[in-house]
């Protein structure tokens, strides 16, 4: 039998020239836009915003240049909330020490926790990001898509709260296929953006990273769950506790085996953040 080789895992360097692809294609339609070719051809763009120096706010000259990638996760837990983040990478060099240190950047569920803990820490230390949720009671509320885009459009407003420059001149990456509605931002959506695009990646490593300690921080109240070790997914072992102690204020009342707690004890999978995604956004109507 021919040996199969697995698919090469991507690298930073690719990462980053999918966004500027992305970018130059945007420019040709939008020359507002910041980037390489946006400076030269907007020609009333500020001059105190060419002048800036400091490396955090030094954000259009690199190959990620202009652009915010945004990205939720948490959407197939049957607890906790749903949790988006927004990021605007520096510039990033290839022979940088920063490129050294975002090596092992990719989407958040590929990467081993550690190693996603040691490139949060870079990110939000080098990079303007900010955070959005929605909360379990939204969810039951306006479904889980929704409250997903709520979360992000929360995301984006905490992000320009930080920004002192305009937002069209700006290029959203948005993971999915779901266009963030209300928000006056040229948009591009990318299908599993977060193992293509450097930017989505960022903010897919620390809206995880973020959510995890928030879920192992509420574990501690509600220990019968195995939140710590499940973050909200839908875990035998949790599909058992809510079985045997009923539910919580942060569980998802609208997704099936909170419905029907029995109900969910019949399938034996063990589903984690992978798995559940798409099948326990099935059930939730």
């Amino acid at each position: 039998m021919a040996k199969v080789e697995a698919p090469a895992k991507p690298t930073l360097h690719k990462l980053l020239a999918f966004d500027t692809k992305l970018l130059n294609k945007a420019q040709k339609a939008n020359q507002a836009l910041l980037g390489k070719t946006g400076q030269a051809a907007n020609k009333n763009l500020s001059s105190r915003l060419l002048a800036m120096q400091d490396h955090q706010t030094q954000l259009f000259k690199g190959s990620s240049s202009g652009i915010i990638g945004i990205d939720e996760v948490g959407r197939g837990c049957l607890s906790g909330p749903v949790v988006a983040a927004a990021v605007m990478l520096p510039q990033i060099d290839k022979k940088s020490k920063l490129a050294q240190e975002l090596a092992n950047l990719d989407d958040s569920k590929a990467l081993k926790a550690e190693i996603r803990e040691e490139l949060a820490a870079v990110l939000r230390a080098t990079c303007h990001y900010a955070l959005g949720e929605a909360s379990p009671e939204e969810i039951d509320q306006i479904n889980i898509l929704q409250a997903s885009l709520l979360a992000m459009r929360r995301a984006l407003d905490n992000l320009f709260l930080q920004l002192s420059f305009g937002r069209e001149q700006l290029l959203l990456l948005v993971d999915g296929n779901q266009r963030i509605k209300h928000i006056e931002l040229e948009q591009i959506t990318v299908i599993q953006g977060d193992s293509h695009s450097a930017s989505i990646a960022a903010a897919s490593v620390i809206a995880k990273v973020y959510r995890d300690s928030f879920m192992r921080n509420l574990s501690e109240s509600y220990p019968h769950y195995n939140w710590h070790s499940n973050k909200g997914y839908g875990s035998k072992v949790h599909r058992q506790a809510i079985a045997e102690h009923g539910l919580t204020q942060w569980h998802r009342l609208s997704f099936g085996p909170c419905k029907d707690p029995q109900s969910g004890l019949k399938d034996d999978l063990e589903l984690d953040e992978d798995s559940s995604e798409s099948q326990l956004e099935l059930s939730a109507k």
